[in-house]
C-alpha cells in the first residue's frame, strides 16, 4: 500500500485531534505568506456557552487576532493554511507530539514523538461543566450591581453581562501582567499607579479593574451621569473599596489635563473612543484598552477600495468596512504613537456584536516614519482624509512624505 505524503498524514492527525476532542495545542510556524508581520498561529480547545470551540490566535509582530470556531470549521481552515501561509507545524495531543517540517529545499517531513512530560490533555466532560473564572459570580459587589443573586448565579437577563465581565477579566489579567510585571513590584513600592475608566457607566468593569489590580493602584471611573456616580461610590464604600476605587462626575474631554498609567474605555460610542485614546496617550498611559462601539464617523465619506466598486452600493458592506476601517486606522495610529497593539474578541457575538477589544502597550517613542507611512497608505486606500484620533494627535492623513535627500 502506498504511503500518503507527510502533509496529508499530518492533516489526518490534525483533523482527528480537532474533531474528536483530543487536541491539546497546535502551533503553525515558519510563515510563508504575503504578510511580513505574521509570526505564528496558535490553536487550543476552549469551551464556550454554545459548545466546544477551537480558539485560533494569529500572532503578528505588534498585535494578535483571535477567532473561535467550531471544530470542523477550524480543521478546514487550518488545513488550508498549512503549506501556504505556514510551512511548519507542531501538534500536541493526549497521545503524541507530531512535527510537520519543511526543509530549506521545500521537502516536507513528518515526525511523531511521545507527548512531552506534564502535557495536560483536554478535559473530557459535558459542555456545561463548572469553570474556574478569574472573577467568580460570588464576588460580593456583583450582587449589589444587580448582576448575580445571593447564590452567585446571574439574575434574569444578566447571564450575558456576567459572561462579558468574566471574559473581560480573563483578557485583561495578562495585559496588566505584561504592562506591570510582578517582579517589578518592589521598584514601584510606595508609588500609586493611576487607572481611568472613561465612561464607566454602572461600573461593572471599573469594579473589575479595582478587584484585579488590588493595592498599589487607584482606579477612577469617569462618568457623565451624576446618579450613577453616586450609586457606584455607595457600592464601593459598602465593600471597603473607596481607598482605591472612586467615581467622579465629568464628561470625556481629550484635552483634559490628566496623568494615568492605564486607560480603559469600553463601548464608548463613535468618536468617544478616539477621545479616550487621545486622553490616555496625552496622559502618558502605559496601557490602553478600548472596546469600540458605533463607528459612524467615517461611513459617509468612505470610498470603495480598488475592486470593491461593484458591491459598494450595498449598505451592509459599507457599514462593515466602516467599522473595520475605523478600528484598523486607530490601531495603526496607536502604533505610530509608540504603542504595541493587540486585537482580540472581547466577548462572544451571542452577547454583543460590538466585541472587538483593542489594546496598546507603550514601548517606544512616537513618530516612526515607517509607521506614519503605513497610516497614510491605509487611509488613502479608503479615501480617508480626516479622522477623530488623527486630529487629536495632530496627524495629517493626507500629507505627502518629503522625498529623501
Amino acid at each position: 500500500m502506498p504511503v500518503s505524503p507527510p502533509r496529508e498524514r499530518f492533516l489526518g492527525l490534525l483533523r482527528a485531534a480537532v474533531t474528536e476532542g483530543t487536541l491539546a495545542k497546535l502551533t503553525l510556524g515558519k510563515p510563508g505568506g504575503p504578510d511580513p508581520t505574521l509570526r505564528n498561529l496558535f490553536a487550543r480547545p476552549v469551551q464556550l456557552r454554545d459548545g466546544a470551540r477551537v480558539s485560533l490566535t494569529w500572532r503578528h509582530a505588534t498585535r494578535e487576532v483571535t477567532r473561535n470556531l467550531p471544530p470542523s470549521d477550524a480543521a478546514d481552515l487550518l488545513a488550508g493554511l498549512l503549506g501556504t501561509e505556514f510551512l511548519d507545524a507542531h501538534l500536541f495531543t493526549a497521545t503524541g507530539h507530531h512535527q510537520f517540517e519543511t526543509n530549506p529545499g521545500g521537502r516536507p517531513r513528518l515526525r511523531s514523538l511521545p507527548p512531552p512530560p506534564g502535557l495536560n490533555p483536554p478535559a473530557q466532560g459535558p459542555h456545561d461543566r463548572p469553570k474556574d473564572h478569574v472573577l467568580p459570580g460570588s464576588t460580593p459587589w456583583l450582587q449589589d450591581l444587580g448582576v448575580t443573586n445571593p447564590d452567585g448565579r446571574p439574575r434574569a437577563g444578566m447571564a450575558g453581562k456576567l459572561s462579558q465581565i468574566q471574559h473581560f477579566a480573563a483578557l485583561l489579567q495578562p495585559l496588566l501582567r505584561t504592562a506591570f510585571p510582578p517582579e517589578n513590584a518592589r521598584e514601584r513600592e510606595g508609588a500609586t499607579l493611576e487607572v481611568i475608566d472613561a465612561g464607566s457607566g454602572k461600573g461593572y468593569l471599573t469594579f473589575t479593574l479595582a478587584t484585579l489590580l488590588g493595592p498599589g493602584f487607584r482606579v477612577r471611573g469617569l462618568e457623565a451621569r451624576p446618579e450613577l456616580v453616586a450609586f457606584c461610590n455607595q457600592v464601593a464604600a459598602r465593600h471597603g473599596l473607596r481607598e482605591r476605587l472612586t467615581f467622579v462626575a465629568g464628561r470625556l474631554d481629550p484635552a483634559r489635563a490628566e496623568t494615568c498609567d492605564v486607560l480603559i474605555a469600553l463601548h464608548a460610542c463613535d468618536t468617544a473612543t478616539d477621545d479616550a485614546l487621545a486622553l490616555g496617550i496625552r496622559a502618558g498611559a502605559r496601557l490602553l484598552v478600548v472596546a469600540p462601539c458605533c463607528q459612524h464617523e467615517l461611513r459617509p465619506a468612505l470610498e470603495a477600495p480598488p475592486g470593491l466598486g461593484p458591491v459598494w452600493r450595498h449598505g451592509i458592506f459599507r457599514e462593515r468596512h466602516a467599522e473595520f476601517a475605523t478600528d484598523a486606522l486607530r490601531t495603526l495610529l496607536l502604533e505610530w504613537a509608540g504603542y504595541a497593539t493587540q486585537v482580540a474578541e472581547f466577548t462572544g457575538a451571542e452577547h454583543t456584536a460590538k466585541n472587538l477589544l483593542l489594546s496598546g502597550l507603550r514601548q517606544r517613542r512616537p513618530g516612526d516614519a515607517g509607521k506614519a507611512e503605513a497610516v497614510r497608505e491605509f487611509a488613502a486606500a479608503y479615501g480617508i482624509r480626516t479622522q477623530a484620533l488623527a486630529r487629536h494627535l495632530g496627524f495629517d492623513l493626507t500629507a505627502i512624505p518629503a522625498a529623501p535627500r
